[in-house]
């Protein structure tokens, strides 16, 4: 009995982790995109980590500068999509690491991982806005 308490404890501890990250996917996704890239080039590992490193960096500014300096709301709400689009596809493929077990594979499954995803996606919003608007606002 208390090891199933202990795999659902650990089970819900590795999900709010999970969603933590997957806030943070384009960053993600930006750095191992300028990683593989310098590093395919045939640089060094310390270089390729670098280049990674200041990959998800410029991505996050770049966003942050759009959400500080331009005044077009439709301009504004296309930064936060790119930046929430990842986010929302690695909430859905969160869910559905996890509910697969639970559920057949149907219509059930995907709409609570379509859910999955459009909260995540909206957490990213959200969380990059009050991050723009908290660093720009100083």
């Amino acid at each position: 009995m208390s090891l199933v308490l202990l795999a659902i404890s650990l089970s819900i501890a590795l999900g709010v982790l999970a969603f933590r990250f997957a806030v943070f996917a384009l960053p993600v996704m930006a750095g191992m995109a300028a990683f593989l890239q310098v590093h395919g080039g045939g640089a060094g590992f310390g270089l390729s980590f670098l280049a990674g490193l200041a990959g998800a960096a410029l991505s996050v500014a770049f966003v942050i500068v759009i959400l500080g300096f331009v005044r077009n709301p439709f301009l504004r709400l296309g930064a936060l999509g790119l930046f929430a689009v990842p986010a929302a596809v690695a909430g859905y493929a969160l869910a559905h690491g996890v509910v697969k077990h639970a559920l057949d594979p149907g219509v059930m499954l995907t709409l609570i991982c379509g859910g999955c995803g459009a909260v995540v996606a909206v957490a990213a919003m959200i969380n990059l806005n009050a991050l723009g608007e908290g660093l720009l606002d100083r």
